[in-house]
């Protein structure tokens, strides 16, 4: 899927994708500004343009080590077969876009484009509907993700059953994107406050989250700013579903992905048909109360990690996972007083969370420590390039920071930090640290979207217990949230993503069988390890 760093991975929160990067044909016009129109204008698809010098290529189309660099684990987790039907996807995927309004208060007002893309069923007589998909973000573009999906483990028969959709969220890639005219210095930088040992690290930190605060408020793009929100992508999602003719619509989506599906379904219950919400976030989304959750996800993860590389002592990294742990703080401490080959003690912590996303990911890991600890060349792409990644940042802080309020003022951000520290030493000092959501513009056009119980129970929420990005205590509450609308699947594995990158073959089947057939587990199902899956196992 993508690659990107932990600044990357908390500036993203992925399933992203390893599909092509993909020129729209802008060939779309929709009746009404009503999304219930009963006669919406048809879509009109053409084919999809590989562009290679495409700005968002870094983020679409390569092969990431973690979710947050690709918000869904790799495929080599579990590789499989891929049929010639399959091999074809990404020639077989069409494109077009859609006007939708840019303030929804305002349906006739300023119009801006979404690029939507198809990967048809092959099989008229099974189809049953469309299949909305999100790779995660917020930040990501989606539009080769149906391409992905084919090209990787969806099963044939839901293939057969969807037309398979993609987009482009408002603000995002070939949809009208954004900007925050970040730097090459700011974007290298990434997210991710530096590791805040002490208060006045914090109030340092506070600088550069102003600064670019100001930059994305005075952008050319500051005119989308109140209204890039997560609600408003969601009926973005609705006005997709109308253009494409359908009464409802069935939905799969990955992290961040998991919270624009919780809210489209809340304010659209009727619309929803079978509605997938995997890696989930909490009912808040990506809010303060996530970017902190980050540190207590790599807590849960970490310990995977700490067998694999004690199971592994080529790496030299320690013979039990309680020396591995004590490696990760020793090389924290000694790169903070002196980087080595660029990587300082921020950055190992970032980088190895990221990567911490994928069991495939594990060897990366080690070899980057070992690396760091003889002063040898580093593995390839360590770190990952940030050359091209100025609008997946910038819709990120679009996003997160209107969505929901976040604390203002640093004493605040040092309180937090000073409890995360001690709690979550990882990466505690960074992930509660502050950053431009705390100077973001006053102006929010509605609350946050509450999360709840009305509406149909047509909610099937899958995840990993050990989850780095979306901790299993968000998606618990989630699923409270929910009440009677979810049932959610559980599986004892590690990683960022469970459906379909993921090796545990209850999880996925449990989703397959509801998107093939509506039948979902009748109770909270728990999906035991499957031994040949451990990453300690893994070579």
């Amino acid at each position: 899927m993508r690659r990107k760093t932990l600044s990357l991975a908390l500036a993203a929160t992925t399933v992203a994708t390893t599909a092509v990067a993909l020129t729209v044909i802008p060939q779309v016009s929709v009746a009404t500004p009503d999304t219930s129109a009963a006669t919406p204008e048809t879509v009109r698809w053409g084919p999809c343009s590989e562009k290679a010098d495409s700005p968002h290529k870094d983020a679409s189309s390569r092969k990431a080590d973690s979710p947050r660099e690709a918000d869904s684990p790799r495929e080599a987790d579990s590789p499989r077969k891929a049929d010639s039907p399959r091999k074809g996807a990404s020639s077989r995927l069409e494109c077009s876009t859609l006007k939708v309004p840019l303030d929804y208060r305002d349906p006739d007002g300023r119009q801006i484009e979404i690029a939507i893309s198809r990967l048809a069923s092959e099989k008229p007589s099974q189809r049953r509907g469309v299949l909305l998909t999100n790779p995660g973000g917020p930040g990501i573009t989606g539009l080769g993700y149906p391409a992905v999906l084919a090209a990787s483990k969806l099963p044939q028969k839901v293939l057969d059953s969807y037309d398979v959709i993609g987009f482009d969220p408002r603000g995002v890639g070939r949809s009208t994107p954004v900007t925050c005219d970040l730097t090459p210095e700011q974007r290298n930088r990434g997210n991710l406050p530096p590791y805040a040992h002490t208060a006045a690290d914090v109030a340092r930190a506070a600088g550069n989250a102003r600064t670019i605060a100001g930059q994305c408020a005075t952008s050319r793009t500051a005119w989308m700013l109140p209204h890039t929100t997560t609600a408003n992508t969601a009926r973005d999602m609705d006005r997709i579903r109308a253009a494409l003719g359908e009464q409802t619509l069935s939905y799969l989506g990955g992290s961040y992905g998991s919270y624009l599906g919780a809210v489209y379904t809340t304010l659209f219950p009727g619309r929803g048909d079978r509605i997938v919400l995997d890696s989930n976030l909490g009912p808040g989304g990506y809010d303060v109360t996530a970017m902190r959750s980050l540190a207590r996800g790599m807590e849960d993860r970490f310990p995977d990690f700490a067998a694999f590389a004690a199971a592994h002592p080529e790496y030299g990294l320690g013979a039990t996972p309680e020396q591995v742990t004590a490696k990760f703080f020793e090389l924290a401490k000694r790169l903070e007083a002196k980087p080595v080959r660029g990587i300082d003690g921020t950055l190992f912590r970032g980088l190895t969370f990221d990567r911490l996303y994928s069991d495939a990911s594990m060897p990366l890991v080690a070899e980057m420590w070992q690396a760091l600890d003889k002063d040898r060349p580093l593995p390839p792409d360590t770190p990952p390039s940030m050359e091209n990644m100025e609008n997946f940042m910038a819709a990120r802080f679009y996003v997160t920071c209107g969505d929901s309020r976040w604390p203002e003022t640093v004493r605040e951000y040092q309180r937090d930090v000073a409890v995360d520290r001690l709690r979550y030493p990882m990466l505690g000092g960074s992930a509660a640290s502050i950053g431009p959501c705390a100077f973001w513009p006053d102006e929010r056009v509605e609350p946050p979207v509450r999360i709840g119980d009305r509406g149909p129970s047509n909610v099937l929420m899958v995840q990993n217990e050990r989850d780095p990005g979306t901790p299993l205590a968000g998606a618990e509450k989630l699923r409270r949230a929910f009440g009677k609308r979810a049932t959610m699947v559980t599986a004892d594995q590690g990683g960022h993503g469970v459906y379909p990158f993921g090796p545990n073959t209850c999880a996925n089947d449990a989703v397959t069988a509801f998107l093939t057939t509506g039948q979902r587990p009748v109770r909270d199902l728990a999906c035991a390890a499957e031994p040949d899956n451990l990453p300690s196992r893994r070579s």
